[in-house]
């Protein structure tokens, strides 16, 4: 029997590579363990990848052209909706699609022309017509009705002509009536030419014009008729009437004063509005009176285009 030593370290030796007992007859080759890392430090971090520069200058020259791009586009853009709105502005409204059956209250009126002047005669306000007179016939620059209106038969008169009575007939009290008279006659009225209708609606528009001397006369007898506070002869129908604001404020197409009225609240079963046009030699008188309301559209437009007849 063969005594075994005990197997010893030899100094400097890692004791993690110490000799392991072999059969007789074997060798064994034994590879050093790795040493465990110090519970104190970390691991290392893993290696950053290298730095690449992005392609600046490329990405901005994309971003430059899309902002070329937007920039043409909101000016085509902007350009198109100009030329739209000038054309649309430009345009009747019968001509702009989707409002062609679209109403704003307007009555549809035969085409207005001037009737013809005696030869060698001016128009009313020309440079030369000093005594802003009319020369052609006053019957032909009484405004005609709208379509679809009926004739009131009673503003017919005679041979055209209407008889001062029936002028008078459309102011409420009698002494006014007859101070009225007196004023025409002194004022040198030489005749009265009218026109009235009934539109679909039940609007009753009345149209006078009365025919003077001189455009002098005509100035001061507007004056007394009509001064700016109130109406100086209350028309039938009304009981106070005040200036009518809308309508002065309006595009004025003459070159004459011209002074309206509506009947203010509370009125009666009909609201009245009533015009008066100094207009040269003429005094232009328009009424109009409904059941309810008196529309203000059809007023404005009926004293516009009646203007435009005696300029």
């Amino acid at each position: 029997m063969t005594d075994q030593q005990p197997q010893t370290t030899e100094p400097g030796t890692d004791p993690t590579e110490a000799a392991i007992p072999t059969p007789v007859g074997h060798t064994v080759t034994t590879a050093p363990v790795a040493p465990a890392p110090h519970p104190m430090v970390p691991p290392p971090p893993p290696a950053a990848p290298p730095f690449v520069p992005p392609p600046a200058a490329r990405k901005d020259r994309r971003v430059l052209r899309a902002a070329l791009r937007w920039t043409a586009a909101v000016v085509v853009f902007a350009a198109v909706g100009a030329g739209t709105a000038y054309g649309i502005a430009g345009m009747e409204r019968t001509d702009v699609p989707g409002l062609e059956t679209e109403s704003d209250g307007r009555w549809e009126y035969p085409k207005l022309s001037s009737p013809p002047l005696p030869s060698g005669s001016p128009r009313p306000f020309a440079e030369e017509n000093k005594a802003e007179a009319h020369y052609a016939d006053l019957r032909a620059l009484v405004l005609p009705a709208p379509e679809g209106a009926e004739a009131d038969p009673a503003l017919r008169g005679d041979d055209g002509w209407l008889a001062t009575k029936d002028f008078l007939a459309e102011y409420a009290d009698n002494e006014e009536r007859g101070e009225l008279r007196q004023k025409l006659v002194d004022s040198g009225l030489r005749h009265i030419a009218a026109r009235g209708w009934t539109t679909q609606d039940g609007t009753h528009t009345r149209v006078y014009l009365l025919h003077f001397d001189t455009a002098a006369v005509v100035d001061e007898l507007v004056g007394d008729i009509a001064p700016f506070s109130f109406p100086g002869y209350r028309v039938r129908g009304t009981e106070a009437s005040v200036p009518d604001e809308d309508c002065a404020q309006l595009p004025w197409p003459g070159s004459f004063p011209r002074i309206a009225y509506v009947e203010s609240e509370p009125y009666g079963a009909e609201q009245v509005r009533q015009a008066y046009l100094s207009a040269g030699d003429v005094l232009g008188v328009v009424i109009q009176s409904r059941k309810g309301t008196a529309k203000a559209v059809p007023f404005q437009q009926t004293v516009t285009l009646q203007s435009q007849l005696l300029g």
